[in-house]
């Protein structure tokens, strides 16, 4: 079975820096590990996963043997074989990678960074992770059938340039917490029992900011316009999302950030209405042509399309045009275009139209009035007369 790629695996674009690695690494890693997740095996193997997608892509030297290479640049890589175009030996364990990110050890191993995510004892709690957000955007039914690109603008939490998501100003650092001594929790005793309970001068973190950033206020991000680019494929429909990773709120103090969704909505046509891929229109057309037959010019996303109407056709007929509908997301086929026709009745006509009419009549064998005397014999007979 064929391994996953480590940048998919991640959620990271092939041009990823290094710290947007390890914030992607970060986020997942405390999502799946098996702590966290007491007895899921399917969590414990995507932690080993991505665990080993960070070990590749965190070395300059695999990360470019990987690019080059793929998996194959590490077949062989096992203990003591070293990895091709690597930096040399194989596969750390997934919990080493977590150690080496978070600091700490295992949870229930003596404190650490494990025991304030998974429930243990003590542990100094990490900068809070930046949340996703949704962005709604409105396009139109020529742009949903084609793909298109553009260009949007939100406002959104992002780090601070002035102390690089620290908090703290240039120049100064963090210090032991003067409340908790640095373990990130206090005591208190109530009678006969005693309460842990995070430490509210450091929020868990053990340490405070010497002196606060001034352009932050300590938190380590700010809140400013992003443009983004947004590629969207054709053939979306209202309700469709797409995801932008790390294009959310930006963590505090460091923390990974939150991903952007962007929700799509199609403006209504004033000509087709969509059902799935196919797309459907209503046309007018002359007495003469549903009776004579011809040729008629019809609307379609593409241009102007040609439809063929029988002599005879009759109001309310529905002809399909092929692959001229919507495309599939999800293949390259397009849905049809449904074309139903109804026959337009002439409001006024003049004295050569309705002599004309009036002979067509007599010609055809219609009575005077045909509606009416059919109607007439209909209630003769529902009467008994």
């Amino acid at each position: 079975m064929s391994k996953k790629d480590s940048y998919e695996l991640l959620g990271v674009g092939r041009d990823a820096t290094a710290e947007e690695i390890k914030k992607a690494y970060r986020k997942l890693a405390v999502k799946y590990h098996p702590d966290k997740n007491p007895g899921d095996a399917e969590a414990e193997a995507k932690f080993k996963e991505v665990s080993e997608a960070y070990e590749i892509l965190k070395d300059p030297e695999k990360r470019a043997a990987y690019d080059r290479f793929g998996h194959a640049a590490f077949q062989g890589a096992g203990a003591g074989g070293g990895a091709r175009g690597g930096a040399g030996g194989g596969f750390t364990d997934p919990f080493d990678i977590f150690r080496e990110v978070f600091g700490g050890g295992r949870a229930g191993g003596g404190g650490g960074i494990f025991d304030e995510f998974f429930g243990g004892s003590g542990g100094v709690a990490q900068g809070q992770e930046g949340s996703d957000l949704r962005y709604d955007l409105e396009i139109s039914l020529e742009e949903a059938a084609s793909g298109v690109e553009k260009e949007i603008r939100y406002r959104r939490a992002v780090v601070c340039d002035r102390c690089d998501g620290e908090g703290a100003e240039p120049g100064s650092r963090r210090v032991k917490c003067p409340t908790c001594g640095g373990s990130g929790q206090v005591t208190s005793n109530r009678g006969f029992i005693s309460f842990r309970q995070v430490c509210p001068t450091c929020g868990g973190s053990g340490s405070v900011i010497e002196n606060k950033c001034k352009k932050c206020g300590g938190e380590g991000r700010v809140t400013e316009t992003s443009k983004l680019k947004v590629k969207i494929p054709a053939g979306v429909d209202s309700g469709s999302r797409l995801r932008s990773p790390n294009k959310g709120e930006a963590g505090i103090q460091g923390a990974a950030s939150g991903d952007l969704y962007i929700v799509l909505h199609v403006k209504e046509h004033e000509v087709f209405e969509r059902h799935g891929d196919d797309l459907y229109c209503e046309i007018p057309i002359k007495f003469t042509l549903a009776a004579l037959g011809g040729t008629l010019s019809v609307p379609t996303l593409s241009g102007k399309g040609s439809l063929k109407i029988p002599a005879g056709t009759q109001s309310g007929t529905v002809f399909r045009l092929r692959n001229q509908g919507m495309p599939n997301i999800r293949s390259s086929q397009k849905g049809d275009q449904l074309v139903k026709v109804t026959i337009e009745v002439p409001k006024k006509m003049n004295d050569e139209q309705r002599k004309a009419l009036e002979n067509f009549a007599e010609v055809s064998g219609d009575p005077a009035n045909p509606v009416a005397d059919s109607f007439l014999e209909k209630a003769k007979r529902f009467f008994g007369e």
